[in-house]
């Protein structure tokens, strides 16, 4: 049965018609009671197993409740129970991708020069200049970018975070901090250059870097941690929804950040350390 149609036979049978406090605070509590019974449904199944004949018709009749609440609850607000259905499958698909797409790298039509290195090696090293301490980082031991300190009070490892960069690269394909570091910025494609690789697209993805650092330093920066949390993911998904890296999934983006807290937290330890960025295979892992 269509939803939108289900939605429309359900509301001929509501006892409460209307938009006022009571006629939404009905079917709200209908929800709520509804789970109720069925987890008391649940309940009995455990306790009596087979016993309970009638589980599986109980269950259904119980579901059916629930599906004519939410149908009344969208009525109240306005809602299309087909639009809600299609959108939370959106969501999810987003955040669970079931099939895996084809994946293409955003410079792929461009020259070799203006491409990502599609495998390359990054070396971090830690250098002592007087009390402070500096990651100065290269590429087939050539200096690039500018040392690096923690620029907070307390030693806490930031100095490191252009790992960060490198696993958005290695599994988004996308970094416009890692192109500049890496000096292959799409200079042939002038609006590409300003809008993708310019200033406003390297604060964003620091702005990122920031905001998962101060989650992953409240969850032991990640560490045995096997997924990360959506509003997170959301709020990053928001902060890219105008830059060409919006096609990627909420499950990239999680994949990309523990990648990238994997490395980090190894190279902190060692301080100091080489990762191999590999962008075919969407990997990035610590070899020495």
């Amino acid at each position: 049965m269509d939803l939108s149609h289900y939605q429309k036979e359900a509301t001929k049978t509501d006892q409460v018609k209307g938009d006022g406090r009571e006629a939404i605070l009905v079917p709200l509590l209908g929800l709520a009671g509804e789970v109720g019974t069925l987890l008391s449904e649940y309940k009995k199944f455990l306790r009596d197993g087979p016993a309970h004949s009638h589980f599986h018709n109980e269950v259904e009749e119980d579901l059916g409740d629930l599906l004519w609440y939410v149908a009344n609850v969208a009525t109240k607000f306005g809602l299309d129970l087909s639009a809600v259905a299609e959108a939370n499958l959106k969501k999810t698909q987003n955040r669970w991708p079931s099939d895996a797409c084809k994946y293409q790298l955003f410079d792929e039509a461009l020259p070799s020069i203006e491409q990502m290195p599609r495998r390359f090696q990054i070396t971090f090293a830690e250098k002592l200049e007087g009390a402070k301490v500096r990651v100065v980082i290269s590429r087939d031991g050539v200096v690039i970018g500018d040392p690096l300190t923690d620029n907070a009070h307390e030693d806490d490892g930031y100095r490191f975070h252009d790992v960060f960069h490198f696993s958005y690269a290695a599994v988004l394909g996308w970094s416009p901090i890692s192109r500049s570091l890496l000096k292959v910025k799409r200079k042939s494609q002038p609006k590409l250059d300003e809008i993708e690789d310019g200033a406003r697209a390297k604060i964003i993805e620091e702005l990122i870097s920031q905001l998962v650092y101060t989650y992953a330093r409240e969850h032991n920066y990640l560490e045995g941690v096997s997924s990360v949390d959506y509003d997170l993911l959301q709020k990053i998904h928001t902060l890219v929804s105008d830059r060409e890296v919006k096609v990627r999934s909420l499950a990239d983006w999680e994949r990309a950040i523990l990648t990238g807290y994997n490395a980090w937290r190894h190279i902190r330890q060692a301080h100091g350390g080489t990762i191999d960025v590999d962008l075919l295979a969407q990997s990035m892992v610590v070899v020495s």
